[in-house]
């Protein structure tokens, strides 16, 4: 095994999925003869035709609504946003139709709508946002956002083979960053949805994360460590299903938390997080659960802006050091 980047392990899942079952079939701008904007589908086109791997007009809704009626009709599409802020365009699709079918008249769609997700990479407002709680309050949808190769190729396997719609975020910084390069198994193997992971294991404070800010959560446990904190990392990988045993079960272990990402506060994961503890393991609690996010505001461009906006390693440290002498 070959150490690889998040974003070759998410090519590698995609590729053999489509190698294993002919019903799979990609559909995206500019995902065949040019590869893709990020070339997540370099080479595709030459091996599995234009039949499966289909360039579309700049029309967010028809690529989801094609993707939609495609898998009514038993097929597995793979819908990719270029950005995934523009999923907001075919939101009506994905909330009123792809996500009631199945309540509606017992038919599946099982289907993915992919894309880059997340900031730091100086993209501005329209490139750059994290949409998961766009779509948290609604029943009959699955996310799921991988920190680690292995994971993110696990999980596109699964999110294809699962039958209903899934939405997978991919965080543009972690695509090709060396510094997470794993080794990553060349079989057939998924990641299950709706399970989370535990990076590091701690008995003082949990933090609950996702996405990159797993990597910020786990450069501020290596500073704690030094100042005699101890910091549990949970990577919860599904947002929704999201993980609410292992939440609780860490909880119960360290009974201080911090919840940190990096979309933005109001609604966001972390206030339904902090209900699920509260609801399921508040006498546990030896303090305030608290919050590590973006600010309210659109991500800016300027890179110091942007900087200030995003939680950093410094934030993490401030609400731990906090939550310690509390």
């Amino acid at each position: 095994m070959a150490a690889i980047t998040l974003l070759e392990a998410i090519r590698k899942g995609l590729w053999e999925e489509m190698e294993r079952d002919d019903r799979v079939f990609l559909l995206g701008e500019d995902i065949g003869v040019y590869g893709g904007a990020f070339k997540m589908t370099e080479g595709f086109l030459e091996r599995f035709g234009e039949d499966r791997v289909i360039d579309t007009p700049i029309s967010e809704s028809a690529i989801v609504g094609a993707a939609c009626g495609a898998a009514m009709m038993g097929l597995r599409p793979v819908a990719e946003m270029q950005f995934i802020d523009f999923i907001s365009c075919c939101f009506d699709i994905l909330t009123n139709y792809a996500a009631t079918s199945r309540y509606r008249q017992n038919i599946g769609i099982p289907m993915v709508v992919r894309g880059p997700s997340g900031g730091g990479v100086h993209g501005g407002p329209f490139h750059s946002q994290n949409v998961e709680s766009f779509f948290l309050n609604t029943p009959g949808l699955k996310m799921v956002e991988p920190s680690t190769p292995y994971d993110a190729k696990g999980l596109i396997k699964a999110a294809i083979r699962d039958e209903d719609p899934v939405l997978f975020f991919e965080h543009k910084a972690l695509y090709r960053n060396p510094r997470i390069k794993q080794e990553v198994p060349d079989d057939d193997y998924i990641v299950p949805i709706g399970k989370a992971a535990v990076r590091r294991e701690g008995r003082d404070i949990s933090v609950i994360t996702y996405g990159v800010m797993v990597y910020t959560a786990m450069e501020a446990a290596d500073r704690l460590q030094e100042e005699g904190i101890d910091i549990e990392v949970i990577d919860l990988r599904s947002l929704l299903p999201f993980d609410r045993e292992a939440i609780v079960e860490s909880v119960k272990k360290t009974s201080k938390v911090i919840i940190l990402h990096e979309a933005t506060r109001t609604g966001g994961m972390a206030g339904e997080l902090t209900a699920v503890i509260n609801e399921d393991a508040f006498e546990y609690l030896d303090g305030p659960i608290m919050r590590v996010t973006s600010i309210d505001t659109p991500v800016p461009y300027a890179p110091p802006l942007e900087e200030f906006f995003m939680p950093q390693v410094d934030d993490v440290l401030k609400a731990a050091r906090s939550l310690a002498a509390y």
